[in-house]
């Protein structure tokens, strides 16, 4: 197998065998912080693409095993919306598959940047954008794919990031690293018996099969703005499940970002489309809780008080009847 890093010399990436005749690469940069695979802008004297290679584990967390065919996935996800007139103009084109090396290599979409700026206030979402993004999920959710990768593995390793290993209270993390009281502060939830009854019973939900096409990674470092528009990226996680997933984790990264309950119902309206609101909620607020006090942590600019109220809140959701 080829094996890329960011540092490879530019000789290996010219011999890689995707280029076009008389196409030389020129340069190989990192195109934006990629949480799980080696991502690559490549600047040739014909155009610029993006190479991505996915690897046996993450690449912000290298520690942790993942599946090296989560971009087979990707890959079948970008080739199913290229064929939907409503979503092709959302995410890059795919340019070459290569499965034996598991890369990757699209169109470039160009110089943007991701929403994480959200979280600190350093970026807006305007209302433009919150339609997009509904007018997004309203068209994904309604494709009807004769069939999809399973994903099993990467839905696995999800699930223990989001179900299980923020409410282990031994599970090697300090989150007084993160900010001082917060272990103490996540002791009561992680030995909350009926909590952990809610969560096995959602978490088996997330795991078995559905009929609807989700991104399953719906946050702001998946959304780029480029000229103002959306793009949506990374759809590794994807897989055939609930909408109110999708729906779910975006409405938990509109409350941590503090955004304006009125972009939520603007979302809403461009939706337009019915879904359970309590199973919505309680995606929603699973979200919230491993944010908060998982591995997968935001740059939140939140006070532990409003954390203790947010996980209060959350728990109080997940274990009503």
């Amino acid at each position: 197998m080829i094996d890329l890093q960011e540092d490879s010399p530019i000789e290996l990436i010219r011999n890689l065998p995707y280029w076009n005749k008389d196409e030389i690469a020129i340069s190989a940069t990192p195109a934006g912080e990629s949480n799980m695979n080696l991502v690559l802008r490549v600047l040739t004297n014909q155009r610029s693409v993006i190479l991505k290679q996915s690897k046996s584990f993450v690449r912000k967390f290298p520690q942790i095993p993942a599946p090296i065919q989560r971009i087979e996935v990707e890959y079948a996800f970008y080739r199913l919306l290229q064929g939907s007139s409503e979503l092709r103009d959302f995410s890059p084109k795919v340019i070459h598959f290569d499965a034996e090396n598991y890369i990757l290599l699209t169109e470039d979409l160009g110089a943007g940047s991701d929403f994480i700026g959200l979280y600190s206030k350093a970026k807006n979402l305007d209302w433009s954008q919150i339609r997009q993004l509904g007018f997004y999920l309203k068209s994904l959710h309604s494709i009807k794919p004769a069939s999809f990768p399973s994903n099993l593995e990467m839905k696995k390793l999800n699930h223990e990031h989001i179900f299980n290993f923020p409410f282990i209270e031994t599970n090697g993390m300090n989150l007084d690293a993160i900010q001082q009281g917060l272990q103490e502060l996540s002791i009561p939830f992680k030995r909350n018996s009926a909590l952990k009854i809610a969560l096995k019973k959602l978490g088996d939900r997330y795991l078995a099969t559905g009929n609807t096409l989700i991104q399953g990674d719906f946050y702001p470092a998946s959304w780029l703005e480029i000229d103002q528009n959306i793009k949506v990226i990374d759809p590794e996680f994807g897989f055939l499940g609930d909408a109110e997933f999708d729906l779910g984790v975006l409405f938990a990264h509109l409350k941590l970002s503090q955004q304006s309950s009125d972009l939520k119902t603007e979302f809403l309206d461009t939706y337009s489309s019915e879904f359970d609101e309590k199973l919505a909620a309680q995606y929603e607020n699973v979200e919230i809780m491993r944010r908060l006090i998982g591995i997968a942590q935001l740059p939140l600019i939140l006070s532990l008080g409003a954390k203790q109220e947010l996980l209060t809140q959350a728990t109080e959701t997940l274990t009503a009847s």
